[in-house]
């Protein structure tokens, strides 16, 4: 299985980086193992901008402000750990910019990702880059004894999002995908059926996402002809590790035409399609139900519309003191707290809250997404206690109150040392992307 690993955040003591950076002064040259420049810069100027948040004059703060802003979320990295002394306006100042660091990284998040495997030569080659790049695991265990991670592949010469790397690939080593195998970070890798189209040739790409007609089918209904109709039923997926939120196509955006050069026309049967997604699988499938052509027709020329829906950026783990009652943890836009440790005899409820700033439509009706988060208890000694069931106490427009049952056994309450482990993403963005489909063939 092919693993890429991310790097943790880390915190600089503020009076550490101002005595190094001092020290490289003195010695008129750079630090001892000093990492490339960029990253060095960050470490030991980002100390300083927050110290110039608080500057007597008006204009040094707010250039320290927008040089925080400029740097971008990998300053945030390099915070430094004490924030204690900042005055009001400093902290409002600090808010403002890690607001704007958020957004830039939900916004980020949302981009396409292109991959390159120019240098891969192998099946194991490209899926280790692809890996890497997009940090979604490949399982080629289902695959059988028969896969050699050595074959030979030839490299596309060019850039490619996703799913189009992925399938360039698994066309070259005859593989194919089974979605129920997989989870939110791994795809199972399986032989490809002897009569199964080329994957590049069948789908289409737009963003995170993979289109692919799979059955098209007609019915005139005689008697009743209003309920004459073609169905198209498309298979769609997303990066794993990037599951939409309440995706859905707007009914008025879909539009074709046939190779008899006739519309193909939506049914008017409501506003828009909703889509169901789930971050253990990363594909559904929908149908679009369009009106009866007029006149045959051999193919689908073009067939277009708009998916809508919210993206979640990068998972964070929040790690909650349960013998800190007000124990608080903020990553991004996302702030997950301690609420109160009841009893529900013979087990024991953990509430905590769960705020998340801009949460627009992500906390309306498409809030499943929070509930499918992993939490669990952590003792002193690494043994890991899985939640037995959760109660939603409370929903607002920006958060959620959830209960978590746990079993602490004779001990009846949380042991010293034990901690509330939380994942989940911590911010939403907006997305909508036009795609198109060409050459279907009609029933």
């Amino acid at each position: 299985m092919h693993r890429f690993h991310v790097t943790h955040h880390r915190v600089v003591p503020l009076a550490v980086t101002l005595l190094a950076l001092c020290m490289a002064a003195i010695a008129g040259g750079p630090l001892s193992g000093q990492a490339p420049a960029q990253t060095t810069d960050l470490e030991l100027e980002v100390p300083i901008w927050i110290a110039e948040l608080d500057a007597d004059e008006a204009q040094t703060r707010r250039a320290a402000e927008q040089k925080l802003i400029d740097a971008g979320p990998d300053a945030a990295d390099y915070l430094p750990a004490i924030l204690d002394d900042l005055s009001i306006e400093a902290r409002e100042r600090l808010n403002r910019v890690r607001q704007e660091w958020a957004t830039r990284k939900a916004e980020t998040h949302v981009e396409t990702q292109l991959i390159r495997l120019q240098n891969a030569k192998t099946l194991g080659e490209a899926l280790e880059a692809i890996s890497a790049a997009s940090e979604v695991e490949f399982d080629l265990e289902a695959a059988g004894p028969g896969i050699d991670p050595g074959q030979s592949i030839q490299a596309p010469r060019s850039p490619l999002n996703f799913w189009h790397a992925v399938d360039h690939v698994l066309d070259q080593a005859d593989l194919d995908i089974n979605f129920y195998g997989g989870d939110r970070t791994t795809l199972m890798l399986i032989p490809r059926q002897a009569n199964r189209p080329s994957r590049v040739e069948s789908a289409a790409y737009v963003g995170i996402y993979r289109l692919e007609p799979t059955v098209v089918t007609a019915r005139r209904v005689l008697r009743s002809p209003e309920l004459s109709g073609l169905n198209l039923n498309l298979s769609i997926e997303w990066q794993p590790n990037r599951t939409p939120i309440g995706l859905s196509l707007p009914i008025s955006a879909v539009n074709g035409k046939l190779d008899s050069g006739e519309a193909l026309v939506p049914q008017t049967s409501g506003e828009t399609i909703d889509i169901a997604t789930n971050s253990e699988m990363a594909q559904s499938e929908f149908f679009l139900p369009m009106q009866l052509p007029s006149l045959p027709a051999e193919k689908i020329e073009r067939l277009s519309g708009t998916l809508t829906a919210m993206i979640p950026g990068r998972r964070e783990t929040f790690t909650l003191d349960l013998n800190d009652p007000a124990a608080s943890q903020t990553e991004d836009q996302m702030t997950v707290a301690i609420e109160s440790v009841r009893n529900a005899d013979p087990l024991r409820e953990i509430r905590i809250g769960v705020e998340l700033q801009s949460a627009g439509r992500s906390l309306e009706s498409h809030r499943q997404w929070i509930f499918e988060n992993e939490a669990y208890v952590q003792l002193e000694d690494d043994t890991r206690l899985d939640h037995l069931g959760y109660q939603v106490f409370r929903q607002t427009d920006s958060g959620v109150g959830i209960g978590y049952l746990f079993d602490f056994g004779a001990a009846g309450s949380p042991p010293p040392g034990s901690k509330l482990i939380y994942e989940s993403p911590t911010s939403v963005a907006q997305d909508a992307v036009d795609f198109i489909l060409n050459d279907i063939p009609a029933p």
